[in-house]
């Protein structure tokens, strides 16, 4: 291949399918539009679909946007979903395993009842919709799978133990899964958000100490918006990350260097 051969046109997704689970709040929001205005129909799995706000702005791009309201927790339902995508769209070229929760709690007060369904939701959903979709990803010889890690996936995790056992979990995931897929042609990935302006971190920005000990962490000194995320989505679920594979991308201001 000659350095001439690449064009833009390597991030284009027209024609792809992606499943983002956790796809209609917050950064899976995010995720989700990326991937529809760079071509890709998006199906989201859900408790629950939002107000109709993620359809709209998929539908404005001239994406398809099928939603399915299921548990990803629930036993059969990663197969049933990644089923239903192939069957909906026709096939399952992208998954974005997004869905996320974080219970907060010191040590000696964090028990089973917090730690067991934060395990359920950020990794074991993960593993199995991984599962399912590297199913139809193999014998097509294509596929991305994009999992959603943290900074916890590097550091500790202050009052979330289980949320950083988790995120350190999942990039563990993207790189086994890399090393057993990426002879099929799948790149496995993982992207790692830093500190960003979102309903969960309303509190922290809203307090003058605890927003100020963020910033000072923060060499770019600001706030992570939705909208940074969104090109490094579009690039990792494109032709253009084809050789990158196994690794961790952290879109963090520079957090992750002091």
């Amino acid at each position: 291949m000659q350095i001439t051969d690449f064009a833009m046109s390597w991030f284009d997704l027209t024609g792809k399918n992606a499943i983002v689970t956790g796809g209609n709040t917050g950064l899976g929001q995010a995720f989700s539009l990326a991937l529809a205005r760079a071509g890709a129909n998006v199906f989201v799995p859900s408790l629950a679909d939002d107000d109709g706000t993620t359809r709209s702005l998929v539908e404005a791009t001239g994406a398809r946007y099928e939603f399915m309201e299921a548990d990803i927790t629930a036993d059969g339902m990663p197969a049933a979903v990644v089923a239903a995508c192939v069957e909906r769209l026709g096939s399952i070229d992208v998954l974005v395993n997004s869905a996320g929760i974080c219970p907060l709690g010191e040590v000696l007060e964090f028990g089973r009842d917090k730690w067991d369904p934060t395990v359920a939701v950020n990794l074991t959903a993960a593993f199995e919709m991984s599962h399912e979709a590297a199913k139809f990803m193999v014998p097509q010889r294509s596929g991305k799978i994009i999992n959603i890690c943290s900074m916890f996936s590097f550091l500790g995790g202050r009052m979330s133990p289980a949320y950083s056992a988790t995120k350190h979990g999942i990039a563990g995931l993207t790189k086994a899964y890399c090393d057993e897929l990426a002879e099929h042609g799948i790149q496995v990935n993982g992207i790692a958000p830093g500190y960003y302006a979102t309903a969960i971190t309303t509190a922290t920005r809203s307090n003058p100490d605890s927003n100020r000990r963020v910033l000072e962490h923060i060499p770019a000194n600001r706030w992570g918006e939705t909208v940074d995320l969104m090109g490094t989505v579009v690039f990792l679920a494109s032709r253009a990350s084809d050789y990158v594979n196994g690794h961790v991308l952290a879109v963090d201001g520079g957090y992750l260097v002091r």
